[in-house]
């Protein structure tokens, strides 16, 4: 068993040597030992400790730039004096971000990106115009930007107004001068009229409601009625319904503009034109006092003897056919009725009681008679 006794390790001692080892030498050497253990442990601690000490220290600093960093630039408070912003169609919250830092609304678009989205109203963003101040938290301006605070003018055009009085009501409610609304209407090409308008605008500026922003000039504002028109030319099929009855478009819209101008409800609309088609297909005159007004430059429900004198060419008295063109612009149910009117032989009508907005047909002559003396009572209260 002396060659396991006897092994070496891999020092080159015996283990019999180191167990022989005894007295204060042996003692002296594992309490040295014991100390170069303990010394060795608590250097690499202390180091340990001090580069744990700089990590916090650099850690405190570098927290704080950033900090620094990934908060971004804004302003505090809501800002002085007054922008106008416009948010175009199509515009993204990045989009809109950088228009606000380059009007000097807000300090950076990231201030503002992370600020509609915290409020979540990143897809909530309407285009329209908007009053915004100078210099203003993103936070702030957030809250102008909605919608329900937009700068616009709304205005609503009644079905059957003439050109001169949609101009005129335009001019007033946006303040821009009439000339400029005048100027505009005369140049055909710039709004997108249909060829068949004859580079006119009567008849064909759509009457709706229409939201109007303050940097939308004359122009912009009578294209948006034409495009209104043409949406409703295509919707009704216009061209198409004007070729099935032989007539042109132009023919169709002058023809429904007599008739928002004669009814008294949207409900005899139809009936109407059915008479100016039955009295066309006849050859009789349209005799129809709407358009004797629109040629005077007056307006009545009843032409004077006076007024059938007139030789204008919207003296459906005198003049057989149609009149050149429309005498308003008329809406959709007087479009409608122009290209499908019911079936019928009535050859005239008369606003019996114009008050209460009812009118009467008639199929004879003497039928017509008896509602005329009707209505001459109903004006004189007998």
């Amino acid at each position: 068993m002396d060659f396991l006794v006897g092994a070496e390790d891999d020092d080159g001692r015996s283990r019999r040597r180191s167990r022989a080892s005894s007295g204060r030498g042996g003692k002296r050497g594992r309490r040295r030992k014991r100390r170069r253990n303990k010394g060795g442990f608590l250097a690499p601690m202390l180091a340990v400790l001090i580069l744990v000490g700089g990590i916090g220290a650099g850690g405190y600093y570098g927290y704080t730039w950033l900090s620094d960093v990934m908060t971004p630039d804004d302003y505090t408070g809501q800002g002085t004096g007054e922008v106008t912003v416009e948010i175009e169609a199509g515009q993204t919250a990045g989009d809109v971000a950088q228009t606000l830092v380059e009007q000097d609304v807000v300090k950076s678009a990231k201030a503002f990106t992370n600020a509609i989205a915290a409020a979540g109203k990143s897809s909530s963003l309407q285009p329209g115009v908007y009053l915004l101040r100078k210099q203003m938290s993103a936070a702030a301006a957030v809250e102008l930007l909605d919608p329900g605070k937009q700068l616009l003018d709304r205005v609503t055009l009644k079905e059957g107004l003439r050109l001169s009085d949609t101009l005129t009501t335009l001019a007033k409610a946006t303040g821009k001068p009439l000339k400029e609304f005048q100027q505009a209407a005369r140049n055909a090409r710039a709004l997108g009229l249909p060829s068949y308008a004859r580079s006119r605008l009567e008849g064909y500026a759509f009457p709706a409601t229409y939201d109007i922003t303050p940097n939308m000039s004359a122009a912009d504002i009578l294209t948006a009625m034409v495009d209104r028109f043409n949406e409703t030319a295509e919707k009704e099929k216009l061209v198409a319904g004007a070729k099935e009855l032989g007539r042109t478009p132009h023919e169709i819209i002058t023809i429904a503009s007599i008739v928002q101008a004669e009814s008294g409800k949207a409900d005899d609309m139809g009936k109407i034109a059915r008479v100016i088609y039955n009295r066309l297909e006849e050859g009789r005159k349209l005799e129809m006092d709407s358009t004797v007004f629109y040629g005077l430059n007056k307006y009545g429900i009843a032409a004077t003897n006076a007024d059938l004198e007139s030789t204008s060419p919207y003296n459906t008295y005198r003049r057989t056919g149609l009149p050149p063109g429309p005498i308003g612009n008329p809406g959709d149910h007087a479009i409608q009725a122009a290209l499908n009117p019911p079936e019928g032989d009535w050859r005239w009508f008369v606003a019996t009681d114009p008050e209460r907005g009812i009118t009467e047909f008639a199929s004879t002559e003497a039928e017509f008679f008896r509602l005329k003396a009707k209505f001459e009572k109903s004006r004189t209260g007998g």
